[in-house]
């Protein structure tokens, strides 16, 4: 008797844990990529130049201090020409930039001189 009584508790209980469903994982939501060139870069000597609203600018790391100013237009999703005003030099520039990844964007000065900055997180 003891063993039939075993014998239906054991199944009682697995046709229970049947019923019950293990705790499903939640995925985080996907982290959105950033578009364009808006937002904070930095260069390879720590200089952060920031495009916000087709205005740019670039500022020293020690005292926050404005190096170059200007505009800036998207000429197309991957391609960005920034007119600028170097404060230092009394220069005006253009400058093309290509987006070649979201966190990566490589400048041509009209002088010839070229550049990276990376975005700043």
């Amino acid at each position: 008797m003891k063993i039939k009584q075993s014998l239906v508790l054991v199944s009682a209980a697995l046709m229970l844990s049947a019923c019950v469903s293990q705790p499903t994982q939640r995925a985080l939501p996907p982290v959105a990529q950033p578009q364009g060139v808006d937002g904070s870069w930095v260069d390879p000597n720590g200089i952060v130049s920031t495009f916000q609203g087709g205005t740019f600018s670039t500022r020293s790391t020690d005292n926050n201090a404005l190096l170059a100013s200007g505009t800036y237009t998207n000429v197309s999703p991957t391609l960005v020409e920034i007119n600028m005003t170097s404060i230092v030099r009394q220069t005006q520039s253009r400058v093309n930039c290509a987006l070649v990844s979201p966190s990566q964007l490589n400048c041509t000065a009209d002088t010839g001189s070229q550049f990276s900055l990376t975005r700043r997180g």
